[in-house]
């Protein structure tokens, strides 16, 4: 499945063509700093001149950290990993919370997540996680991660929580995980959803996160989530729906009507673009190159002003 010979060339870049400009997919950095201005999350585009600085809520967003890999593509993810979380740690104004997209780990082993929590933990944020399929590996479909990561979660780990008054849904499309198939929510867990959302009035802004797409990226690779359309037609009526995953190891963006989606890059190591690889999986690029391509998304709100956000590289000073 996966092919770490693929050339250089795959990587994503600033080298976008018309038609994909049209489709509204942009590559851009690794993780993301997340910016909401009256309860409405953004990364693009301008806040009403109205709104006043103390509405401001930041937070981040990192991904696919696979503690434990250590191929050609990246020996080193805790290195890497490190500077992400030295990143997060020098952001100012500081972030309130972290999402974090899944695939803490390569191979669900308990060292491996031993390690993810002591880095992850010096960012000193309250972080929310969702497993990847890296993170359910063991015999028991990811009893592993529950145990660390599901207490006071629903079925097989999914949850949702309130925070200035945004509704947080994490969602897990992992358990069915097959490679090269697509991910799946289930039934139970729609249900779930459904009773989630109901009491909710229709003007609160929804953020929901989960490991693999919930729009078909690219389907025969397996990136997308076949049951996708029947959770975000519980989410209609929201005025305001912002989706968040992992899983592809580039950032990429779309929007529908009021859903926005967005990708996020890997701490790890980069993938090829959608159907430029014979296969999806490490990338590897030249090592004085790696850092400069992970890193994470800084954006920031200040008074009625429009939004500042930056690409901050790993590799930059």
């Amino acid at each position: 499945m996966h092919d770490e010979s693929t050339p250089d060339a795959t990587l994503p870049g600033p080298r976008l063509n018309r038609r994909r400009a049209l489709q509204c997919l942009l590559w851009s950095g690794s993780g993301a700093l997340w910016a909401l201005r009256g309860g409405v999350p953004t990364l693009l585009g301008a806040i009403g001149e109205a709104q006043a600085a103390s509405e401001t809520f930041s937070f981040v967003q990192i991904s696919d950290t696979h503690v434990g890999f250590n191929k050609a593509a990246n020996p080193d993810t805790q290195a890497t990993l490190q500077l992400a979380i030295d990143k997060v740690r020098a952001l100012q104004p500081r972030p309130t919370l972290m999402l974090h997209t899944g695939d803490v780990s390569h191979l669900s082993k308990p060292e491996e997540f031993d390690t993810a929590a002591q880095l992850i933990g010096a960012a000193g944020l309250d972080t929310f996680y969702v497993p990847g399929e890296h993170d359910v590996l063991d015999a028991d479909g990811g009893a592993l991660w529950r145990q660390r990561y599901g207490r006071g979660t629903q079925g097989g780990g999914w949850y949702s929580f309130e925070q200035h008054g945004v509704h947080f849904i994490g969602l897990v499309n992992v358990l069915d995980f097959k490679p090269g198939g697509l991910g799946r929510l289930g039934s139970e867990q729609l249900d779930w959803l459904a009773r989630d959302v109901k009491g909710l009035a229709a003007s609160t802004p929804i953020v929901v996160f989960a490991h693999i797409p919930l729009w078909t990226i690219y389907a025969d690779w397996g990136w997308g989530t076949d049951d996708a359309a029947q959770a975000l037609a519980l989410l209609r009526r929201f005025g305001s729906v912002t989706v968040l995953n992992g899983h592809i190891h580039q950032t990429l963006q779309k929007v529908e009507g009021q859903v926005s989606f967005h990708t996020a890059f890997s701490t790890a190591y980069p993938q090829p673009a959608p159907g430029s690889a014979t296969n999806p999986g490490p990338l590897t690029v030249p090592a004085e190159r790696l850092r400069s391509v992970l890193g994470i998304r800084d954006i920031r709100f200040a008074g009625g002003s429009a939004p500042r956000f930056d690409d901050l590289p790993l590799a930059q000073a």
